[in-house]
């Protein structure tokens, strides 16, 4: 019974169920039919069973060769792309590619892009995940991803790759109903201090977490995403500033209110990131691709 199944087997399996005859099978896989035969009937005997029911014309499996090539099938396809990756990875091609965006920017052009490279076909695993705040960097130095889209903030110690993507401009916006919507002149800190804040929380696991909330509130409202603290803020849960590029259609439509305010927040340079010296042709790929792309944002 040890190792009774083998690849070669379950092929061979395959091949007579899909095509309905061992000589039909034994062409496709350019064999004799009794090397087909011998096979099968070996596999009868180590698993005590009879895989095909011999009493028709056509070949047709029992309820056990059902369930063989049913279970077999899963191994089959994971030999198949075990084969496709090691070709590939031999081309260039790297078998697994694992891409964080910053929540800052919109997931639009990444998937923009993503869908033209599934076109390709390539046997590449695309993983895509969201960081925020710090964890962009934090994700690329505890090697949880390979390319970064959208980092911002101080460039840590190491030896990081970086294209600029441009600069986000943030904008301190509420919700038409919220009361500092209805205030005279600019808000002062004093104001802010008495409604709660939206905030953004850092995905950071390796890296000491950052505060992107720069003033002081008596409440704090953290979420994971930037869209969730859009849709926050236009419900009018609290207050905050606000990437400028991601709420321009709720300023036009209403559902936020742009108000100036006494502590400015300064625009931030967004970058692509990697740490690799040498690019496969995926990641060479992901990035050439990602530039290219409209993220919106200021151009230097």
């Amino acid at each position: 019974m040890n190792n009774a199944v083998t690849l070669d087997a379950l092929r061979v399996l395959e091949a007579i169920d899909q095509l309905g005859s061992f000589a039909a099978a034994a062409d496709a896989l350019c064999k004799v039919p009794s090397a087909l035969t011998y096979t099968v009937k070996k596999l009868e005997e180590d698993l005590g069973v009879s895989l095909f029911d011999r009493s028709r014309q056509k070949a047709l499996l029992t309820p056990a060769g059902q369930l063989v090539l049913e279970r077999g099938h899963f191994i089959l396809e994971a030999t198949r792309r075990l084969e496709e990756s090691i070709s590939a990875l031999e081309s260039g091609w790297e078998p697994k590619l694992r891409i964080a965006r910053d929540t800052v920017l919109a997931e639009e052009p990444l998937m923009s892009v993503v869908g033209d490279f599934l076109l390709q076909n390539r046997p590449v695993e695309v993983i895509l995940s969201e960081e925020a705040v710090g964890g962009a960097w934090d994700a690329l130095q505890d090697d949880r991803v390979d390319l970064v889209i959208g980092a911002t903030g101080e460039l840590p110690k190491g030896h990081f790759h970086t294209r600029a993507l441009g600069e986000i401009e943030f904008v301190f916006a509420v919700s038409p109903t919220h009361p500092l919507a209805l205030t005279q002149g600019a808000v002062s800190a004093s104001q802010l201090r008495e409604y709660p804040a939206i905030v953004v929380s850092d995905t950071s696991k390796i890296y000491p977490a950052r505060n992107n909330g720069i003033f002081e509130s008596r409440q704090v409202l953290k979420v994971d995403t930037m869209r969730s603290k859009i849709q926050a803020q236009c419900l009018g849960l609290g207050v905050g500033y606000l990437p400028k590029h991601r709420i321009r259609e709720e300023l036009k439509n209403g559902r936020l209110v742009a108000r100036e305010c006494d502590i400015p927040r300064p625009n931030q340079m967004a970058y692509l990131v990697w740490k690799k010296e040498e690019l496969g042709r995926g990641l060479s790929w992901f990035v050439e691709e990602l530039e290219k792309q409209d993220w919106c944002l200021i151009k230097r």
